[in-house]
């Protein structure tokens, strides 16, 4: 694993690297190129997984759970760094972003990258918990990156909110390393995944469910799950819209791994309590939660933020019923949910461009006024909402499934939530799409080779998914337990 060319440290190194050269590049063509031309090469590296030997050393592991969410996180950063390239463009061009601020803003997204690949490939649960954190003081930045009075705001709430849920998931990660002193001695070896795993029937089974709940409730806060959701709409209404795009499908993806790697410690004591109620509870909440504020927002990207609020419920659902069928079912609905949920934003992005607001009642009458635009988002809030052919009806389709065959009471609730949501997606995208266009043509020039790759793989995921991918998704949902 500390092999110079090992593709692992390759794809920290290369982001790492990356933000030091775009923190001085004072040309944005080129500073924007390079941003996309390092998201990429991280991309081809994280490929590069799928052929070398997994294995697990003092700094990082390579497994098949983190493989998952290592190439779904580069591959989304990648797509979102070439859609950032004609969004900012536009901002710079509207003065509401200096060269100063562009500048900041490529160095942190390859800051963000960084720290978000460290926690997915990281062997140390401490060195996990300071690269969280880490990414969350990014977004934090960005977020703020307006400098407006409400984007301030909405970052102090992002950094207040996050500060409790890190300091509750340090304390679990406090109480997983008592708990392992007294079986693997002091020093590191008890904050090493691997060697936690090897010896984890030892450990003290009640010290292990209290550390596990304070895991939850800290990481479950990155996760965006109710009741501790409430920092995700205000940073995703007033960030710049790749950094919504970053939040829903690469963020909220990391604190969920971080949940699962914990919640393989439970899985293999035969002692400890299921953690999968406390996980059912909170995606159930979650869940409904979302799907009547949906009725409410006036601001899109508020909506699609509570949107994935109600995704990220439904995917925790999953985890916590448990078993192959929905363990699988939750991999593919979190895959799922990243492409047509960033898919989502870029359209978003370029129709408030268009426009010139957030507002829903100013976004009105796409089809009509600029139909690729219009079209596109009609498509891919239809996938969101869970309608066929799209991936996400599949995955949608296998949670219900699984609910039904093993705790029939709980999967009314979540059919509900769903109906309701789907509602809510349908009702407000009727006049986002259709109807009389609303004033304001500003010329945008869009990039639409983004959006119509994650919307390309969200619709034959529907359709047909590669025996690979399947055989792989089975095994990591049959680690999980």
């Amino acid at each position: 694993m500390s092999l110079p060319l090992d593709p692992s440290v390759v794809i920290l190194a290369v982001p790492a690297l990356s933000a030091v050269v775009l923190a001085l590049v004072p040309s944005y063509r080129v500073s924007a190129a390079l941003n996309v031309l390092a998201c990429g090469l991280t991309f081809l590296c994280a490929l590069a997984l799928f052929v070398v030997p997994h294995g697990a050393g003092p700094l990082l592991i390579v497994d098949d759970l983190n493989v998952v969410f290592v190439v779904l996180n580069t591959f989304v950063a990648f797509t979102t760094s070439a859609f950032s390239a004609s969004y900012i463009a536009h901002e710079l061009e509207t003065g509401r972003l200096t060269p100063l601020h562009l500048r900041f803003y490529h160095a942190m997204y390859q800051v963000l990258l960084t720290a978000m690949n460290m926690a997915l490939l990281s062997n140390n649960l401490g060195v996990m918990w300071v690269s969280i954190e880490v990414a969350t003081l990014t977004t934090v930045l960005m977020v703020g990156l307006y400098r407006t009075e409400a984007a301030i705001e909405a970052a102090w709430k992002y950094f207040m909110l996050g500060s409790v849920g890190i300091a509750l998931a340090l304390f679990g990660t406090i109480l997983v390393y008592m708990v392992a002193q007294p079986v693997v001695g002091e020093g590191h070896d008890g904050m090493i995944w691997s060697v936690l795993m090897r010896h984890v029937r030892e450990f003290d089974p009640a010290l292990l469910n209290v550390a596990f709940v304070f895991l939850l409730l800290g990481y479950g806060t990155k996760v965006g799950l109710a009741p501790l959701h409430a920092w995700l709409p205000d940073a995703h209404s007033e960030g710049p819209t790749p950094i919504s795009a970053v939040l829903s499908g690469l963020l909220l993806n990391v604190a969920l791994y971080a949940v699962l790697r914990f919640k393989l410690l439970l899985a293999a004591h035969p002692g400890t309590l299921a953690p999968g109620p406390l996980m059912m509870a909170m995606g159930l909440a979650s869940l409904l939660l979302a799907g009547f504020m949906l009725y409410r927002r006036r601001d899109i990207k508020r909506l699609f933020a509570y949107s994935s609020i109600e995704h990220m419920g439904i995917i925790a659902f999953a985890f916590g019923l448990g078993g192959p069928l929905a363990n699988f079912a939750g991999l593919l609905h979190m895959t799922m949910h990243s492409l047509t949920k960033s898919a989502i934003f870029f359209a978003v992005g370029h129709a408030c461009q268009v426009k010139g607001s957030q507002q829903l009642a100013d976004i009105r009458g796409l089809t009509t006024s600029h139909p690729l635009l219009g079209w596109g988002l009609v498509v891919a809030v239809a996938a969101i909402a869970g309608l066929p052919p799209a991936g996400v009806f599949m995955s949608e389709f296998l949670v219900v499934t699984s609910a039904f065959a093993h705790m029939p009471w709980l999967a009314l609730p979540l059919v509900a939530g769903l109906l309701i949501a789907f509602g809510a997606l349908m009702w407000k995208l009727s006049g986002i799409a259709f109807g009389p266009p609303s004033p304001g043509t500003a010329p945008v020039k869009a990039s639409y080779l983004p959006f119509g790759l994650h919307i390309a793989l969200v619709l034959v995921a529907g359709l047909y998914l590669p025996p690979p991918l399947v055989a792989w998704f089975r095994h990591v949902a049959a680690l999980l337990g």
